[in-house]
């Protein structure tokens, strides 16, 4: 068994090596995955080893990188695509929600796009504008696409490899501000825990903290920092956004009868609203407090030198946590 600790980001990579190496109809697409291996450098070193026919630079073009895949998809690849920066998916989204979307419906079920567009979203790097959004509650809206998220890099490892061997399209969501960050990962195991599944990733019985993405972190640490004061915070990594995994999350508030969601996106109409009505049609009887929800503002992604003042942070949560208790 060959255990090693790596960063998200390298995570990530040996995920894609693998991929490549199973299956040959898998080619990874998008701005500068190649000789320069990704601006994060996810992708590096695989066009050296793989060819350029399998990593391929690509123009800017964003329509056109997705365009490209859904026509390789119809013909039997599996294109793993690149969005480099979160707010360049946009020049892409016609044909993420009009095509790869639709396609197997409008085919009544003949024709599969398993493509999977990787997109780095969130802030905390000090990036500039365009290249710091949370666009996810927009993908997670549209039926037909699956919509994920790791936290930690043996989740990165497993859920990259297995979206690509899916046979819908997915959405994949990478931390970018949790690149860097390590943790220990089994290259060898395969991964026996469910794509589209929802994780408890720290029990506790007094509330429930629920988040996905680049906030897992700020929820441990946050449930870490109530521990000290008394209070036994349950954590709930989401993973999966699209289709929601809530069997966990309502589970856990039938038993600690409080639930604070935490997103960095804008809290106008993002997931915390649906998870939050979810929980009150399924968990009612059992709430002591209304579903609260941490989450970045209703206005854009700030300059990088105010950027810690929109993200939700360690303070916010355990405010919220405090006010559940507070009813």
């Amino acid at each position: 068994m060959m255990s090693e600790t790596i960063t998200l980001g390298k995570a990530l990579n040996h995920g894609l090596r693998r991929a490549l190496e199973n299956d040959p109809k898998v080619v990874i697409m998008g701005e500068d995955v190649g000789k320069l291996g990704g601006v994060f450098r996810i992708t590096d070193g695989l066009q050296k080893d793989f060819g350029e026919d399998r990593v391929i630079d690509t123009p800017l073009a964003e329509a056109g990188i997705i365009g490209t895949a859904v026509g390789l998809a119809i013909r039997g690849y599996r294109p793993v695509c690149e969005i480099q920066f979160d707010g360049f998916v946009f020049p892409a989204y016609n044909q993420i929600v009009a095509q790869v979307a639709k396609m197997y419906y409008r085919s009544l079920g003949k024709v599969r796009v398993p493509i999977v567009i990787r997109i780095p979203y969130g802030g905390g790097i000090g990036a500039v504008e365009h290249h710091s959004e949370s666009p996810e509650a927009y993908f997670a809206h549209t039926p037909g696409l699956k919509v994920v998220t790791c936290s930690n890099p043996a989740d990165a490892y497993a859920m990259i490899q297995q979206s690509i061997i899916s046979d819908d399209p997915i959405v994949f969501f990478e931390p970018k501000r949790r690149y860097w960050e390590k943790g220990v990962v089994d290259l060898d195991a395969p991964s026996d825990f469910p794509l589209h599944a929802s994780r408890v990733v720290r029990d506790g019985s007094d509330a429930t903290v629920i988040a996905y993405g680049p906030m897992v972190r700020t929820a441990l640490d946050a449930a870490q920092a109530a521990a000290e004061d008394g209070r036994n915070l349950e954590v709930v990594d989401l993973r999966t956004l699209s289709p929601l995994d809530l069997g966990p999350v309502f589970e856990s508030v039938r038993r600690t009868g409080r639930a604070v969601v935490v997103h960095e996106a804008p809290g106008n109409l993002g997931l915390g609203a649906e998870i939050a009505a979810r929980i009150t049609e399924e968990c009612f009887y059992s709430l002591e407090a209304p579903v609260l929800r941490v989450t970045g503002f209703d206005v854009p992604y700030p300059a990088a030198r105010v950027e810690e003042e929109y993200l939700p942070d360690l303070d916010r949560v355990l405010d919220a946590v405090d006010r559940s208790f507070g009813w």
